[in-house]
């Protein structure tokens, strides 16, 4: 992949993150922190600015490998969430995309919008056969993605994440090319 953006309508664009957006990340992680924590194990790991710097520079390493690539989502002039090919296995053209939106972009299409366009370029650019999004069972907002975007809902992983002090089941859903261009 290249590191041209990607447009997804309702005036946002992804764009993969750079150093440069370190400082804008860690402060939208901060403020969304109590939030993102609830269904996420990683927001107590990001302390400071140095932190979302390593967390970019390992992801723009994993993009060059061709295993990873992470999207700042941007609207209206300011980065409002993360959508992500978390892993890519090329043998195997399957991928799977994880994502968070800040509270005061929510209700506005955004991540829908956001997922279906990495959706279209995993099929259209990277050649994927298959990609996967999984998500906390009882996180509604979240599953809601998938099941818009006609996904199909495959199974739950029982205690799949350990988030703080519990264990949380996910709902996995797959979109297959054939079914995605059949739509």
């Amino acid at each position: 992949m290249n590191g041209e953006g990607i447009r997804a309508g309702r005036g946002l664009e992804l764009r993969p993150l750079g150093v440069r957006d370190a400082a804008a990340l860690f402060a939208l992680v901060e403020a969304e922190r109590e939030r993102l924590r609830r269904w996420l194990p990683w927001p107590d790991s990001q302390r400071a600015v140095q932190d979302s710097r390593v967390y970019i520079q390992h992801m723009r390493l994993q993009a060059k490998r061709g295993v990873a690539r992470a999207f700042g989502l941007w609207w209206k002039d300011r980065l409002v969430g993360v959508a992500s090919f978390v892993w890519i296995d090329a043998v195997n053209r399957a991928a799977a995309i994880g994502y968070w939106l800040a509270a005061s972009a929510q209700g506005h299409g955004l991540m829908t919008a956001a997922v279906a366009a990495l959706v279209r370029h995993g099929f259209r650019t990277l050649g994927l056969n298959r990609i996967e999004i999984r998500a906390g069972v009882r996180n509604r907002r979240s599953r809601a993605i998938p099941q818009r975007l006609g996904f199909r809902h495959e199974g739950t992983l029982h205690q799949a994440e350990r988030l703080a002090d519990r264990f949380v089941d996910h709902a996995v859903y797959g979109l297959l090319a054939a079914d995605w261009r059949a739509r």
